[in-house]
């Protein structure tokens, strides 16, 4: 064959494909370090999808029978509104192709434990509801499997999985707390099991009777739901229903399918944000595990490099030469990526199964293993693997034969000059958007522009990072030689000796560590802000807070109000309305908010009597509102209640956008679903603060999910909050982290088998091993310490733009955790003598005479 036709691409690939394919089976241990870094990319990508479907197919599960045997259900457009009238129930009973009308009763509540507890939840529902008897309710009923349901008031019913969680058999009397109502003494009578097990979910079926009169407001019910006559489609019925009913609208009509269908979007659109984290997460250890790759096959390529000559020697073209190493490429690539499908599934379930344990409430059911799954994850780790395996594949076909079989070939490389160049100025380009961006006023603006320029500084970083890492290890390892002799000033030589590959190497630590870095940033801001706002903005004497999403029933707030020694109090309710045709949350406040909250009032006053509204100076400009002007809004059953503006002020994430005043509150806020989330307390004159936490805490005691704090617990309770968040992103940081370790153990081993020939002559010479394995020490240090000074600097940066850019948020003292900081440094250093120790072994194992004796 030619040398033009092998050019050409003809004929040899077969042999090229073996030769590759024994290249790989020769060097086992290069084999799996590749293979490692592609698992460890693949696996989050697969583990999240795997999860998120798990989620999906466990969630359907649960909603597969919403509406099921329902032809038709009316209902309210606003969850929070007082519901639909009874009204509506003889009216839909008397048209002709309606066979049955049940109402639909629940609302919140929370169970007490066989211990006296109130039982935790985790997020998921807690509902009382009412008992329907089979042949009245459509649908199949739900099988009782031990007791019989409630007859009379004070008897209810529980799902087994409550029934587990409190320690509740048939026959014990316990309690229920009805947020509107107050604690209620009930006896089980029996226990059902719903058609799903979703983990965490309490429901109390109670007598129709006294489900109305706890739940309802005595003249509406949650929903109607219809069944049709024999013969008559849903959607005849539901045009039959809504052309009869009033046209209001507050109210939805719609078919059992399209409620099936508008619930499975709202689980569709929660569960989008968890798979957008996950996926987040393993973006990011697919690219630091392309840097180690990339490094990799550089390395590979350059110790190959006499063997790839011959061939070229012999007759293959650079067309052959390029697809031989691709296609080992592919190879390692799906291979790693089988691994890590497998080891994303493992993934899964061990998320699934400390989510489980931690009772958050989510459903229980198998995993969930798609084929989009297995596609995507074989597909990805082989083009991550391919792609990155494409600039050294490039650089081996286009070596001249008889350049490449010079031995010095490797050490060499083409200047850093323009590379550098293009990096600085992304650096410069990024540094002004991360400056225009902090100073934006408009908060999503301003996020945008922050991380539009940091994504710039960090490709700019990482283009200019070979340039940089020569004289900056140079400054770190200056001391080095003077401690360590010899076995220094090689080990500082050799980590500038091959600036691209330090600085790929490297870089994946610094990826890691600037993520951690920035979160340590934002954290320690976070929680300086908060601790600045109790220090400054709280002067009551102590917090009342609730557990979980009922917040503070309205009892416990009145009877806390009314404990003696009370001086003054304030109480903050969450507000839902519709302003200008768009939802929008706020707080409405009763009580002389100003003596116990810090208000930074802009302009006007804080009175909040009356028709009075406060609105922060953010929300003032988007809407063009100035002090006098009238503010409407509209409550979840239509009710309009005119405001007007009596003041702004400055931005608090403590109070939101807007607040309104008592009136305003009773008039848009339903009687069964108005709650308090915070009392703020304040002691008599002459009360002493131990005196005033004994009479809240008897006052407060009979209704369980009270929490009463003074300012240092509140704020404590209020940083425990931010560290959980903070430890699940660290967590998840880790993978990085580890996948960068492993990238410095493999760049380390394969320089070790780079340079046995130079490690045999030191050997020959006199080198003993430990100072061998000193040698690879140091080396591995260097690089470290180099790639977590970059990282820590960048994240420091960054997290200072982001904190700056979100300071309207509530976020608006910017703290940088030096200590956290200088942990990593030194955690970098002892990540490098860790990374070391099996290549520094390895290398100090090397025979001297077999390795000089190699070509």
């Amino acid at each position: 064959m030619t040398p033009a036709r092998a050019r050409a691409g003809g004929g040899r690939d077969p042999a090229l494909r073996r030769v590759a394919l024994r290249t790989l089976a020769a060097n086992r241990v290069r084999l799996a370090l590749t293979v490692i870094a592609v698992v460890l990319g693949t696996a989050f990508v697969a583990g999240s999808f795997v999860f998120t479907d798990t989620l999906h197919k466990a969630f359907d599960g649960v909603f597969a029978d919403v509406a099921e045997g329902v032809d038709v259900q009316v209902s309210t457009e606003h969850p929070g509104a007082g519901g639909v009238p009874d009204s509506y129930g003889p009216l839909l009973r008397g048209l002709p192709h309606v066979a049955e009308v049940t109402p639909q009763i629940s609302g919140p509540l929370v169970l007490v434990d066989a211990r006296g507890r109130p039982v935790q939840t985790g997020g998921a529902p807690s509902m009382g509801l009412s008992y329907t008897p089979p042949g009245k309710a459509p649908g199949d009923p739900e099988p009782i499997v031990a007791g019989a349901p409630p007859s009379a008031d004070g008897e209810v019913m529980l799902n087994d999985g409550a029934a587990r969680a409190a320690g509740l058999h048939v026959g014990d009397r316990t309690q229920v707390l009805v947020p509107a109502k107050g604690l209620q003494d009930v006896t089980v009578t029996g226990i059902y099991a719903p058609a799903a097990d979703t983990g965490g979910y309490v429901g109390i079926e109670f007598t129709a009777e006294q489900a109305r009169a706890l739940f309802t407001d005595g003249s509406h019910v949650g929903a109607f739901q219809v069944a049709a006559t024999p013969g008559t489609a849903p959607a005849t019925l539901r045009d039959e229903v809504a052309a009869a009913l009033p046209d209001t609208p507050e109210m939805r009509v719609e078919t059992g399918a399209q409620v099936r269908e508008r619930v499975q979007s709202q689980l569709d659109d929660a569960l989008r944000f968890v798979n957008y984290f996950l996926l987040a997460f393993g973006a990011i250890a697919l690219l630091a595990g392309t840097f180690i790759i990339y490094n990799t096959f550089s390395m590979i390529v350059a110790q190959r490099m006499r063997e790839l000559a011959l061939l070229r020697a012999v007759g293959a073209g650079r067309r052959q030469i390029r697809r031989s190493v691709l296609g080992e490429a592919a190879a390692v690539g799906l291979a790693g990526s089988a691994v890590g499908l497998a080891a994303g599934i493992g993934l899964a379930y061990g998320l699934r199964a400390a989510l489980n344990a931690a009772d958050l409430g989510l459903p229980r059911g198998d995993l969930a293993v798609t084929a989009r799954t297995v596609v995507a994850a074989l597909a990805l780790g082989a083009f991550v693997t391919v792609a990155s395996a494409w600039v050294p594949a490039r650089r081996a076909s286009a070596v001249p034969p008889v350049a490449a079989m010079r031995a010095e070939f490797a050490s060499t490389g083409t200047s850093l000059r323009r590379r550098t160049a293009v990096g600085a100025l992304g650096i410069a380009g990024g540094t002004v958007a991360l400056l225009l961006g902090a100073t934006a006023e408009t908060t999503p603006v301003a996020a945008s522009v922050v991380g539009a320029g940091a994504a710039t500084v960090l490709v700019g970083a990482l283009l200019v990072s070979p340039a940089l890492s020569s004289p900056v290890i140079r400054i770190l390892g200056a001391a080095v030689p003077r401690v360590f002799g010899a076995p220094g000033r090689l080990a500082v030589t050799n980590a500038t000796r091959n600036p691209r590959r330090t600085s790929a190497t490297g870089f994946a630590l610094t990826l890691g560590l600037m993520l951690v870095t920035l979160i340590g940033v934002f954290g320690a801001s976070a929680r300086s802000s908060v601790d600045a706002l109790i220090d400054t903005g709280i002067r009551a004497d102590f917090v009342l807070t609730g557990i979980g999403p009922s917040g503070i029933p309205p009892r416990a707030a009145d009877a806390a109000a009314a404990a003696p020694g009370v001086g003054e109090v304030v109480r903050f309710h969450p507000v839902r309305a519709e302003l200008d045709g768009a939802s929008t949350a706020g707080l409405a406040a009763s009580g002389p908010v100003a003596d116990l909250l810090r208000l930074d009032i802009v302009s006007g006053n804080s009175e909040l009597t009356g028709d009075g509204m406060l609105v922060s100076t953010d929300a003032a400009a988007r809407h063009g509102w100035t002090v006098g002007d009238a503010v409407e809004l509209t409550g979840p059953d239509g009710t309009v209640f005119r405001n007007v503006v009596r003041g702004t002020y400055a931005p608090q994430s403590a109070l939101g956008d807007w607040v309104v005043g008592e009136s305003a509150y009773h008039a848009l806020a339903p009687a069964l679903a108005r709650r308090d989330v915070l009392m703020l307390v304040d002691a008599a004159p002459g009360v002493t603060p131990a005196a005033l936490r004994e009479s809240l805490t008897a006052a407060t005691d009979p209704y369980l999910v009270v929490q009463v704090q003074d300012r240092d617990e509140f704020r404590g309770a209020q940083a425990r909050q931010i560290d959980q968040m903070l430890a699940v992103l660290y967590g998840l940081l880790s993978l990085a982290i580890v996948i960068a370790v492993l990238g410095i153990v493999n760049t380390l081993a394969l320089s070790v088998v780079e340079r046995r020939r130079e490690i045999g002559m030191l050997r020959v010479i006199g080198t003993h091993r430990a100072q061998v394995r000193r040698t690879v020490y140091i080396e591995s240090t260097l690089i470290a310490v180099y790639g977590a000074v970059v990282g820590v600097v960048l994240g420091i940066a960054f997290g200072a733009a982001f904190v700056h850019a979100l300071r309207n948020e509530g976020i608006d003292r910017l703290a940088i955790p030096w200590v956290q900081s200088l942990a990593m440094l030194a955690g970098a250093a002892a990540v490098g003598v860790a990374a070391a120790v099996w290549p520094a072994s390895r290398a100090s194992r090397t025979d001297p005479l077999t390795a000089i004796d190699e070509p």
